[in-house]
């Protein structure tokens, strides 16, 4: 089957933002959007019409997903060290590395079942909110996503929101890489929202970084699908001693050792950026 050639100019955009170290950006050509406003967002769901909308929103995406696993179009092998989200038994941000739309599916299944029936939010750009890709819109919107915003009122609202969900023990997941880097295997340098978030809220973060193996099974753009472990590292709390930002600097270095960590181990070599 002859590979897609978007998904060959990927790799080349991808490879050239390596070596320019522009670790944030997207790949792809995100589409045109425009700012969300206070009024446009129901952060925490209160009303009835958008508690049905996101009802229906999570059984079709189930529906989705699930169907992609059954069909091997999305494989999760293996789910390593559980017992460290387990062992948080609070309000918790969970970070993963950022490569595909199916990865943050991939975490809500595997954390799921102990999760005590709470679902899982998860932090999304503003044009994703705005003007997502189709066909996911109504994933995007309502699938317990909590969206960024270029408007200081909407993300006052976002800032609430974001405290009262970890103040009644929900998880939070956030890609604190940024961009999506489809299919790639490193772990990136970070942003800091995730963990000024964190110290913010005295909150603890759950690493997970997702390694990958070639499959035996091509995709619809004839690469071989990819079979997901997740590693689920040890917590990582705020360091209340130090300063608001020596904290969450703290929180991004042990983190990011976290991954490489995890990386190296794996796949049994060195983290060497700008080599295949």
């Amino acid at each position: 089957m002859e590979k897609s050639a978007h998904k060959l100019e990927l790799l080349e955009k991808i490879a050239e933002l390596e070596k320019k170290e522009l670790w944030h950006l997207d790949v792809e050509d995100d589409p045109e959007t425009y700012p969300l406003m206070p009024d446009d967002v129901d952060y925490l769901n209160k009303k009835f019409s958008n508690k049905v909308k996101t009802l229906v929103a999570n059984i079709l995406g189930t529906r989705l997903f699930e169907k992609m696993i059954k069909g091997r179009q999305l494989i999760i092998k293996e789910v390593r060290g559980i017992e460290n989200f387990t062992a948080v038994k609070c309000g918790k941000i969970v970070t993963c590395n950022h490569f595909s739309i199916t990865d943050n599916y991939a975490v809500w299944r595997s954390l799921r079942a102990h999760m005590g029936g709470k679902m899982l939010y998860k932090v999304i750009r503003e044009g994703n909110y705005t003007n997502p890709p189709p066909p996911f819109g109504i994933f995007m919107r309502h699938c317990n996503t909590l969206p960024l915003s270029s408007k200081m009122a909407t993300m006052k609202k976002f800032m609430q929101a974001f405290s009262a969900l970890l103040a009644r023990g929900e998880t939070i997941l956030i890609y604190p890489e940024q961009g999506m880097w489809w299919n790639y295997r490193k772990p990136r340098p970070m942003q800091e929202g995730a963990f000024s978030l964190a110290v913010r809220n005295k909150a603890p973060i759950v690493p997970i970084f997702i390694t990958m193996e070639d499959s035996d099974v091509l995709d619809g753009d004839g690469f071989p699908v990819q079979e997901y472990t997740l590693h689920v590292l040890p917590a990582i709390y705020p360091d209340e001693t130090l300063s608001f930002a020596a904290a969450k600097e703290k929180m991004k270095n042990e983190n990011y050792r976290a991954w490489v960590k995890t990386y190296e181990s794996f796949y049994k070599k060195p983290l060497v950026y700008g080599e295949i």
